[in-house]
């Protein structure tokens, strides 16, 4: 079975999209781009977003693509002006930038472990490698209970089903992609397990109210 393309990154602007798929074709790594016209929450809400653009590659390769651009950007980093924004962070803020480079740019995380070096605060590969294992351990645990929506969900399932639907749904199904690209499931077994008792719930009652909105016109006439 041939595995699925995973969103690597998202851009709002096509042209930074075409710059790493540049890189992609050079180095032969297989991807996909997609437009993204709206974007689904965890709160259920169906906003008019700008169009993304998604570009997507194998699980496989997201640990290669890491490195790629790592080792792309340790050339621009040489010049960059000193009122860039990071030289103003202290060494706690760029250790920080580093510990969780999926929320930054490959760039700016480059760019931080050098400033750090230039500070005499050198970090070697091996630390790298630990801190990045710790980090996709963290991200791995499932998120916060959701009580909030689970609630939400069993009011709407019994209110007439069709939102309780889509919450059920996200609950149960909802998973996040790992920085090596492993996917797993975002909410604990527990979550999950309510999620899915919301969605069939929701169905149950959306089928029966569709039932009983096309019986009681019949009695109603008799």
């Amino acid at each position: 079975m041939e595995p699925e393309f995973i969103t690597y990154q998202k851009f709002n602007d096509p042209a930074f999209a075409e710059e790493l798929t540049a890189q992609l074709d050079e180095h032969g790594i297989k991807y996909l781009v997609e437009e993204e016209s709206f974007r689904f929450d965890p709160s259920l809400v169906l906003s008019n977003a700008p169009k993304e653009y998604a570009v997507k590659i194998k699980s496989e390769d997201f640990e290669k693509v890491n490195d790629l651009l790592k080792l792309n950007e340790a050339k621009n980093v040489e010049g960059v002006e000193k009122d860039y924004y990071l030289f103003s962070f202290t060494d706690d803020e760029l250790m920080e930038v580093i510990t969780k480079a999926d929320e930054w740019s490959a760039f700016d995380v480059v760019l931080s472990r050098k400033i750090l070096i230039d500070r005499g605060k050198a970090i070697s590969d091996n630390e790298i490698t630990q801190i990045h294992e710790q980090r996709v351990e963290e991200l791995r645990k499932p998120d916060p209970p959701q009580t909030f929506w689970i609630v939400v969900g069993y009011a709407a399932s019994l209110l007439g089903g069709v939102i309780g639907i889509f919450i059920g749904w996200h609950i149960y199904t909802y998973k996040k992609t790992l920085p090596d690209g492993e996917r797993v499931y975002g909410y604990t077994g527990r979550d999950r397990w309510h999620g899915r008792a919301i969605f069939y719930l929701s169905i149950v009652v959306f089928a029966a109210a569709i039932i009983v909105y096309k019986i009681v016109p019949i009695f109603s006439n008799d």
